[in-house]
């Protein structure tokens, strides 16, 4: 037989989620004939064959996750070509005279048992319903034991089976814990007083601007780090990130050369970024690179924030609700439509004069 193992899909990424299979067992195909549409931590890809021939098997339902390199379909072959694989690599060993397939895949057997427990401790998972995935191993090398599973039916029957996070979410928690164990993280907080802006202004649009101003002033932040080289990489283009909230998480696809593009180039790119993300149609390569981040929760609530930033990068812009409050103008009280700000940086690759600059010139701007 012949296998096609789920490809890199240029990523970086370890694994994707079957969303729909556009194939059954037995169907013929015709080369770059679509097989099934999976889902990524930052799109929906979908996987063509790379080959004609007939469907032997389909590896996982919609709702699996599989991990690149691990079999996704299998062809039917003649009886003398049973060797072979069309994507990945295909290893034959010899056991008692005969040829054993062995797959190598994106994590290894043995780790992924190791994690997994012993035969005895999955039947007990099957028996008692636990889902080993969502476990974190108590013994040697983050072995599960049978008392991890045990424990986790007890409190399955408590409180409800856990789920397990998926796609989007479960690269978003993998990039907040990247950040929380390698950034060390400074948040500054102030106002722009933009009362003077007419009416119809495109918000995000002037605080974009407003963020290429600043990084033109102080490029000390459109940057990236290394933390284990302790170098940082201080880039003449401004490539920014924008965040985008949507049901299956939050996306930051990346709005690029900001410092020198027109306001309506850049608002038709944001446009069709966002137009992209929901449909999940939108490529990787428009979901990397960016030099820092700007996140406006301000359309939907709170004032201010300690926005995260995702490494590489040294610095993300937040905006709060605009609001009206009291502000002192030439000694007297008048009431002005005020933007509040956030700042998160870098510590180690930026001083605190350069993240207070760089406020100042971001406040400036806004206030032009």
């Amino acid at each position: 037989m012949k296998y096609f193992k789920l490809p890199d899909l240029g990523e970086g990424l370890p694994e994707a989620e079957i969303v729909e299979w556009h194939v059954k067992e037995g169907d013929t195909v015709d080369t770059d004939q679509i097989l099934v549409s999976v889902e990524t931590a930052k799109a929906i890809v979908e996987v063509p064959s790379p080959q004609a021939g007939t469907i032997a098997h389909l590896f996982g339902a919609a709702g699996d996750t599989i991990h690149t390199g691990e079999p996704l379909v299998e062809f039917e072959t003649a009886e003398d070509d049973d060797s072979g694989t069309v994507v990945g690599e295909l290893k034959q060993q010899s056991e008692s005279g005969s040829q054993r397939e062995e797959f190598i895949i994106g994590a290894a057997p043995s780790s992924r048992q190791a994690a997994s427990g012993s035969p005895a401790v999955q039947a007990l998972a099957r028996r008692l319903g636990v889902n080993l995935d969502t476990l974190g191993g108590s013994g040697p090398q983050g072995r599960v034991t049978a008392e991890d599973v045990e424990r986790a039916a007890s409190m399955d029957r408590s409180f409800g089976a856990p789920e397990p996070l998926k796609g989007v979410r479960k690269q978003m928690a993998r990039t907040m814990a990247q950040s929380h164990a390698e950034v060390v993280p400074v948040t500054l907080c102030e106002d722009a007083d933009i009362d003077h802006w007419p009416e119809g202004t495109d918000i995000t649009m002037r605080l974009v601007q407003a963020v290429a101003s600043a990084c033109k002033a102080v490029p000390d932040l459109n940057a990236w780090f290394d933390g284990q080289r302790l170098a940082r990489r201080i880039h003449d283009r401004i490539d920014l990130g924008v965040a985008v909230d949507t049901e299956q998480g939050l996306f930051v696809p990346v709005l690029r050369d900001i410092g020198n593009r027109s306001l309506d180039d850049l608002r038709q790119g944001l446009n069709n970024l966002r137009a992209d993300v929901k449909a999940r149609s939108i490529p990787p390569s428009e979901m990397q690179g960016a030099t820092l981040t700007l996140s406006n929760f301000g359309t939907l609530a709170g004032r201010y924030a300690s926005p995260i930033i995702v490494p590489p990068q040294v610095a993300i812009v937040g905006a709060g609700v605009i609001r009206p409050q009291p502000v002192a103008v030439a000694g007297r009280v008048e009431v002005h439509r005020v933007m509040p700000l956030s700042l998160t940086f870098d510590h180690r690759a930026a001083t605190g004069g350069e993240a207070a600059r760089f406020m100042r010139a971001l406040i400036d701007a806004l206030s032009e």
